[in-house]
Order: structure tokens, then C-alpha cells, then sequence
């Protein structure tokens, strides 16, 4: 059995609930390195379409996002998931027979749709069956493999573009695991599945669950119990709005290193294979946070959060001013790691912003959204910023503004250390 500070759960249902995060992340990024190979295929494709393909996917994940995390608060939860699969595999093996680039468009769009139903879920049951330094743990494994998950089908894709161009695709197919031990999702308690209130009184004695408790400090702690804050609907809105804007602004701020470093490496005119070592590094060490988070909060303690931003904006710092090929590969590390380390974190107090515990998948929701917005606005953002500034080259200007925006994130941080969205209470989460 495995321990979860409630009612223990057994090794399928935990493996079952674990195996949603494959698929999460997978829409468009993971066919990323075949575009090439897809041009090829298709030669008067344009290259909108070929945008489109990546694109639209994790346009269309924010609504289903959403609309999932909806749905969580009247229906069952087992029936969400399992038709969200069926979508997503079906979608799989629709690419195995697609022969022309709108199809794949299309295809793209409905597995996007099957993902975000799914993204709510793949933190959201996680939120519901465990509490405490529990939570905290199995939300960092979560994070790891998901972006296991996309590490692996990415180099998969690149492995499986020297056949035929439909095979790459089949790295979809992993959607067919969660499908298969959907079954055992029924081990769930009750109030996890059918999003009722009642709290489960088998909870662990020796571990404390209060809402805001696992996360907040003693500092934090005493002055939330003089002014409670403000909530709507079962969720304190000022709490979600900062995990938000937290989650919007770290992904932007990193994430242009998988979209600038190409340029930056043409520009220099270095071998093109640095591009594919230098994402490698910074999806792989986005991911070991997550299978060690509670060692990171262990030592880093209250200073969690504050040192990871500072991670950040150390290797977006190398990106725009030491840009060398051993830099790149460094700054691409330290990013990756104060973002693996802040994501599980901000997933764990977004289950802990709500007022009422059968909230927590919309509350997750809301916050997972932000990721996607971001990876889907953060070019637009970059070039609009350039045109208004008179920036001149996009790759210097990029990499140059992000590190002005993630040093003012510091002191920011700094500041606010002791506030909701930005402290770890290390004790609590290391007993």
C-alpha cells in the first residue's frame, strides 16, 4: 500500500494515476524535431501550416484545460479521464493513416483537445488523494515524468524520422498505458472520485493537512490566521491570481531558450547539433527536480523559491551576454533547474488555494493554464516588445530582456518572500 497522509492507496491505483502525466505534455512538442522531415514530405505546405501543427495543439489545450477542470466539480472523475483517452490514442493512430498536412493539423487539434481534458486530472487526483509531505513529493514526481516523458518521445521522434514519416507518431501511442489501468483508478476514495466534501476520516494522525499548512511558514502562517483571505466559489481568488502570474512569467522567461537558441546558434554559425544538446540539457535538468524535490527543500529551505529564480536568471544571464558553447549548455542547466524545482512547488499550493477541497482540480486548472498562454504568447510578446523598443537583432534582444525581467522577478521574490505564492515551509514538508 502505498502511504498518502489519508487512506492508503494500492501500487496499480498510484501507477494508474501516475501514468495520465505521459501524455500531458507530448502535443506538439514531442514531433517537434520531424517538422523538417514534414516539409520535406510535403513540399508546398507553408510555413503557417507547418506552425500550425505545433501551435494549434497547445492553443487549443487552454480552453479543454479549463473547461476539464470544470467539468471535475459535477462529474465523475473516471469517466472524464477515460474518454479523454480514448480521444487521445484514437487521435494516435489517426496520424498513422493521415496522407496530407491538413489532416495533421486536425489530428493535432483533437489530440490537443484529449490533452488538456487530461491536465487538470494528472495533478488534480494527486491534489485530492494526498496532503502534506506526501503531496509534495508525488506532485515532483509527477513533474519528472511528464517531462520524462517528453525528453524520451523527442528523441524518439528523432530516431524514428529515418523510416517511414508516419512513425514518428506512434510515440502517441504511450496514451494507451493510462488507458489500460484506468481500471484500477476505482481504488480512488470516494470523495476523490465523485468530488464530494466529505473529508476522508481515515486521515493520518501524524500528519498535518490543513490548507494552508504544508505550505506557508510559521511568519506566513500566523498572519493568514488574522485576516483570512477573501474567497469566491470555494477558491481564494488573490492566491490563485499570484500562482498565475508566477507560473505565466517562468515559463516565458525560459522558454525562450527553446525558441531563440537556434537563432543564436545560426547567427554564431556553430554546428546546428548544438541546438538538440543544449534543449536536451535543459528539458533533462527541468525533469531530476521533480524525482528529488524534497531534497532541493530540504537544504535549500525557506530560501526555495528565491534561489531557484535566481538559477534562472544566472542562465538566461549566460545566454545574453557569455553567449559560448559551453555557456549555453550551463545556462541552459541552471534554468532548467529553478524551473523543475518551481513547478511541482506551485502545483502543490495551487491545490492548497482553495476554501473547499473538491475545488483543487479547478484550482490546478486554472494554474496549469498559465503554462500554455505563456509557450503560446511568449514570441508575440518578444517581437511586439522589440518593434516598441527598436530593438535591433531578435535573438540578443530576447535573451537580454528576459534576464531585465527575471532580475526584477528577484528582487520581487525577495521581497515577497514570506508571502503565499512564494514560500516553502521546509519542516512541514521535510518530516
Amino acid at each position: 500500500m502505498i502511504k498518502t497522509g489519508r487512506t492508503p492507496i494500492t501500487v496499480m491505483t498510484f501507477c494508474a494515476i501516475m501514468s495520465i502525466s505521459l501524455v500531458v505534455n507530448l502535443p506538439g512538442l514531442a514531433i517537434t524535431p520531424m517538422l523538417g522531415t514534414l516539409h520535406k514530405v510535403f513540399p508546398e505546405t507553408t510555413q503557417i501550416e507547418d506552425q500550425l501543427l505545433t501551435v494549434l495543439p497547445n492553443l487549443l489545450i487552454i480552453p479543454f484545460v479549463i473547461l476539464s477542470g470544470k467539468l471535475s466539480l459535477a462529474k465523475h472523475k473516471i469517466r472524464i479521464v477515460v474518454g479523454a483517452l480514448l480521444l487521445f490514442c484514437a487521435s494516435a493512430i489517426a496520424y498513422l493513416f493521415a496522407n496530407s498536412m491538413p489532416q495533421l493539423i486536425v489530428i493535432s487539434c483533437l489530440i490537443g483537445c484529449g490533452a488538456g481534458l487530461l491536465i487538470p486530472f494528472s495533478t488534480g487526483l494527486i491534489a485530492d488523494t494526498f496532503c502534506g509531505q506526501y503531496r509534495l513529493k508525488e506532485m515532483g514526481i509527477q513533474s519528472g515524468i511528464s517531462n520524462t516523458a517528453v525528453m524520451v518521445a523527442t528523441f524518439a521522434v528523432g530516431w524514428l524520422c529515418h523510416g517511414d514519416w508516419h512513425l514518428p507518431f506512434s510515440v502517441y501511442l504511450v496514451g494507451l498505458i493510462p488507458l489500460m489501468l484506468c481500471f484500477w483508478l476505482k481504488g480512488l476514495p470516494h470523495n476523490v472520485l465523485y468530488s464530494t466534501e466529505a473529508p476522508d476520516e481515515s486521515c493520518d494522525e501524524n500528519q498535518k493537512c490543513p490548507s494552508t499548512e504544508s505550505v506557508l511558514p510559521p511568519k506566513a502562517d500566523m498572519k493568514s490566521s488574522v485576516a483570512t483571505p477573501k474567497s469566491k466559489n470555494g477558491i481564494y481568488i488573490g492566491r490563485i491570481l499570484a500562482l498565475i502570474g508566477v507560473y505565466f512569467f517562468i515559463t516565458f522567461a525560459t522558454i525562450s531558450i527553446s525558441y531563440y537558441c537556434p537563432y543564436l546558434v545560426e547567427k554564431e554559425e556553430w554546428s546546428e547539433s548544438l541546438t538538440g544538446t543544449v534543449t536536451a540539457i535543459y528539458f533533462l535538468f527541468i525533469l531530476i527536480p521533480g524525482y528529488v524535490l524534497s531534497w532541493f527543500v530540504k537544504y535549500l529551505k525557506k530560501n526555495c523559491f528565491l534561489i531557484s529564480v535566481i538559477s534562472m536568471t544566472v542562465g538566461i544571464g549566460l545566454f545574453a551576454f557569455f553567449p559560448a558553447g559551453w555557456t549555453l549548455c550551463l545556462g541552459a542547466a541552471l534554468a532548467g533547474l529553478g524551473y523543475g524545482i518551481c513547478q511541482p512547488i506551485l502545483y502543490d499550493k495551487a491545490s492548497l488555494a482553495v476554501a473547499s477541497e473538491n475545488k483543487a482540480t479547478f484550482a490546478l486548472a486554472l494554474v496549469l493554464s498559465a503554462n500554455y498562454v505563456a509557450v503560446v504568447l511568449s514570441p508575440f510578446i518578444i517581437d511586439s516588445l522589440r518593434s516598441l523598443l527598436h530593438g535591433t537583432r531578435v535573438t540578443g534582444f530576447a535573451f537580454i530582456l528576459c534576464f531585465v525581467f527575471l532580475v526584477l522577478f528577484t528582487v520581487f521574490t525577495w521581497i515577497k518572500r514570506n508571502s503565499f505564492a512564494f514560500s516553502v515551509d521546509y519542516e512541514t514538508s521535510n518530516k
